[in-house]
């Protein structure tokens, strides 16, 4: 694995100054009960020996570009490992299918209250979400109700149901336009289906720091895209495993899984609500590939990341814009 020594990225491209990292501390400095750290530098070395630690106890490839902000210019990269390699991204390039038919919604050729039809045909059968468990179809949701599903429960028939506003090229030529030529779905034969695509690291990560800078979309798509990310029914046996409801709705992710592959992605936000922490990580072959919950070795190493990731960052100032989130809290019925 490589770390980054050369300077921090900016949204889309390679700052001329910036912070450089020392070496990585050893992976032991990651257990120890010092302080959080003070400065941007010293929290992207901690971060370091976290990922270094955990991905090398979990084994298998790792694909990953984290980054730490800095008030004071550009962000300092803490992870950078195979960070232009063109992967599959699975269920992470979600959050990619909803930064397009969003970009319709704010060009005013969609409205989230705007209905599709869940027919039987449309569902996938057996796919992760709640649409293949209704069993009672036709039915009628709007697209606000399918980008909740997809980027919550991660339901693969909402993918089909974006499909149908937002065809497979159109996509595509909107991630383009946005300056994501990597981050693309796969077409197939019928224009309005797609397989999920691929994506780098360093892309997934660029678009996350791209939305929670208010340049990808307009400020009520991106509030309304990372409350759904932050909400407590998304993912949370990766990186919000163990963390209290208060920590968990300060971290956005997104999280995909297929084959042998276990990814994961989102920002970590300080307490006043602005991003200090942007991690895109990519993980395949390791042990368990059959195993799709909390115990495979990827997703545990990402479990045991995501406390040290948060407590790194505790005492460092994120940047930009803040996204306070709305306290939900349990119902009872009536």
């Amino acid at each position: 694995m490589r770390l980054n020594r050369r300077t921090a990225l900016g949204l889309g491209t390679v700052a001329t100054a910036g912070t450089v990292l020392g070496a990585a501390a050893p992976a032991s400095a990651a257990e120890t009960t010092e302080a959080s750290p003070t400065t941007p530098a010293r929290a992207a070395r901690r971060v370091a020996s976290v990922f270094t630690k955990h991905s090398a106890e979990a084994g298998g490839n790792w694909q990953a570009y984290v980054s730490v902000a800095d008030p004071a210019g550009a962000p300092v990269v803490a992870v950078e490992t195979d960070a232009d390699r063109r992967i599959e991204a699975y269920s992470v390039n979600k959050i990619a299918v909803a930064t397009a038919v969003l970009d319709k919604v704010d060009r005013g050729l969609l409205t989230l209250d705007q209905q599709v039809e869940v027919s039987a045909a449309i569902v996938v059968p057996g796919g992760d979400g709640i649409f293949s468990l209704d069993g009672a179809y036709p039915s009628l949701v709007t697209i606000g109700h399918v980008l909740a599903n997809l980027l919550t429960v991660s339901d693969d028939t909402a993918v089909r149901l974006c499909g149908l506003v937002a065809p497979a090229a159109e996509i595509n030529s909107i991630l383009v336009a946005k300056g994501f030529p990597n981050t693309q779905v796969q077409p197939v034969a019928n224009p309005n289906r797609f397989f999920l695509g691929t994506s780098t690291p360093r892309e997934t990560h660029d678009l996350l720091r791209a939305l929670v800078a208010g340049t990808l979309l307009s400020p009520a798509s991106t509030t309304y895209l990372l409350g759904i990310l932050r909400s407590p029914v998304a993912f949370t046996d990766g990186i919000r495993r163990t963390m209290s409801s208060d920590e968990r709705a300060r971290i956005a992710t997104k999280a995909g899984w297929y084959a042998d592959a276990r990814h994961e992605a989102g920002v970590i936000f300080d307490r006043s609500g602005a991003a200090v922490l942007t991690y895109a990580l990519f993980a395949d072959g390791q042990a368990n590939p059959e195993d799709f919950g909390a115990t495979q070795p990827a997703v545990q190493a990402r479990a045991a990341m995501g406390p040290k990731f948060l407590a790194a960052v505790d005492r460092i100032a994120g940047v930009g814009r803040t996204f306070r989130i709305t306290a939900r809290r349990p119902s009872n019925g009536g």
